[in-house]
């Protein structure tokens, strides 16, 4: 007889895992309603899966032309469905258990936790709120400025502000859509709205705990208190800055004799810094990136399967993970035994994690890119770009999302929702919680690798 296990059975991850899952199954719900789409307007429950999981897990990647597809209503929908998939399922859960005077316990906690990738349980609850609050602090701030700004463009001030708004939310969940029906192109040669979106960008992928660090550090600062920042924060701005910094440097390099060939300066720069910055997840373009050269596009693959960082609106293997394996490989090539950066040691789990998340983030993309080559006839390039920007969360796209084959679409439906939960939820879906072997040991023996 199968025994069907209790809630108080499942680990955390496999809850978050459900409430994602919960979350989509909603997102299906809504976007199926009459209201949503315009008059005329029909698709199928695979294009309206295939968006639901886009807009939950902020990826941008679409079947159909959002401006031509949904209506006004339909429009404040997919808006609410990319702000819950961007906070975090937690961080919205918490703020209506307090609505509502639970009381969040342990196991409340530990759920929280595990979402946000955090190792104590205590002060998670203010953490919650402190997200919640700097998150729609931002895109309040950003769709006033964007809105404003937008005057100059839309006839009304209603559509101005509406594409104000949805540009804010979207920029900084990292969602990628857009109701412009050509994403950022329109304003290629508007550098104030193109700054904006990378600040709101940034700020989405960066990662909320460095967000709230810098708030306090800007508060302790104003009254003379010392403060010290996380060897987290450290990682990974550096990381985050560094990657940008290269990935700007790269296209400008490999795209100087191409695609830049006959522009100035400025617009080259423009475009190349925008570029790199929305593969930290953004989704959002200036340009057809298809126009692209080869190792331009390689280039941009490596940079979504990156992603963004822990704690984000972003998916990828993540920065840290990224520094770490660049820091694990450096102190091997040194002959150290331990990872050591910014007078701290490393831990041995994380390094542990790092390993894992990255090479098993390879063979999921790496199977799905397989799966992809067999039932599309696209070239590998498109294959391998479009895999990355879903396992990235990122969105950016060769133009060929619409033209996939239902088992396409299903392939890249996976990959989204794997970006999104993360890697090591989803390992954590199969055997609940990390177990604890200490409690034996086998004689250890020596292997030849290399």
């Amino acid at each position: 007889m199968i025994k069907i296990p209790k809630t108080k059975e499942f680990s955390p991850a496999q809850i978050i895992v459900m409430f994602y899952v919960v979350a989509v199954f909603v997102s299906v719900c809504l976007l199926s309603l009459p209201i949503t789409v315009k008059s005329g307007v029909e698709w199928s429950f695979l294009n309206i899966l295939f968006t639901a999981v886009s807009a939950v897990s902020v990826t941008g990647l679409s079947v159909v032309n959002v401006a031509d597809t949904f209506s006004i209503p339909g429009v404040f929908i997919l808006l609410f469905i990319l702000q819950f998939g961007g906070i975090g399922i937690m961080t919205l859960g918490t703020f209506f258990w307090l609505l509502i005077g639970k009381k969040i316990g342990l196991k409340e906690r530990r759920l929280i936790g595990t979402d946000q990738n955090q190792f104590h349980l205590s002060g998670l609850v203010n953490l919650m709120k402190q997200i919640l609050v700097l998150i729609l602090l931002i895109e309040f701030v950003g769709a006033i400025i964007l809105g404003t700004y937008f005057l100059n463009y839309f006839p009304t001030w209603q559509e101005a502000y509406l594409q104000g708004l949805f540009a804010s939310v979207s920029a900084t969940t990292n969602a990628g859509f857009d109701i412009t029906g050509n994403s950022l192109i329109p304003f290629a040669q508007d550098y104030f709205v193109q700054m904006i979106n990378i600040i709101l960008l940034t700020l989405g992928a960066i990662g909320f705990p460095v967000l709230i660090e810098v708030k306090n550090f800007i508060k302790n600062s104003k009254s003379n208190h010392s403060f010290r920042f996380s060897l987290y924060t450290k990682l990974t701005t550096i990381t985050f800055f560094a990657l940008m910094a290269f990935g700007t440097i790269v296209i400008l390099l490999f795209e100087a004799n191409h695609y830049f060939a006959d522009k100035s300066w400025h617009e080259s720069f423009f475009y190349a810094l925008f570029q790199s910055s929305t593969t930290r997840n953004g989704g959002l373009a200036t340009m057809d990136v298809s126009l692209f050269t080869y190792p331009t596009l390689l280039v941009l693959c490596f940079l979504m399967f990156i992603g963004a960082s822990p704690s984000s609106v972003g998916g990828g293997i993540r920065t840290t993970t990224f520094a770490v394996i660049l820091l694990l490989i450096f102190s091997f090539a040194k002959g150290r035994k331990h990872v050591k950066v910014f007078g701290r040691e490393i831990h041995e789990d994380d390094i542990r994690k790092s390993v894992v998340v990255s090479f098993l983030a390879f063979i999921i993309c790496f199977i799905g890119i397989v799966i992809l080559s067999v039932t599309e006839n696209f070239s590998l390039m498109q294959i391998v770009f479009e895999a990355s920007s879903a396992f990235g969360t990122t969105g950016l796209s060769m133009g060929i999302t619409p033209e996939l084959s239902s088992i396409g679409k299903i392939v890249i439906i996976a990959l989204m929702f794997i970006g999104r939960i993360g890697i090591l939820s989803f390992i954590f879906i199969f055997h609940g919680d990390e177990k604890n072997d200490l409690n034996y040991q086998y004689p250890t023996e020596r292997i030849i690798v290399g």
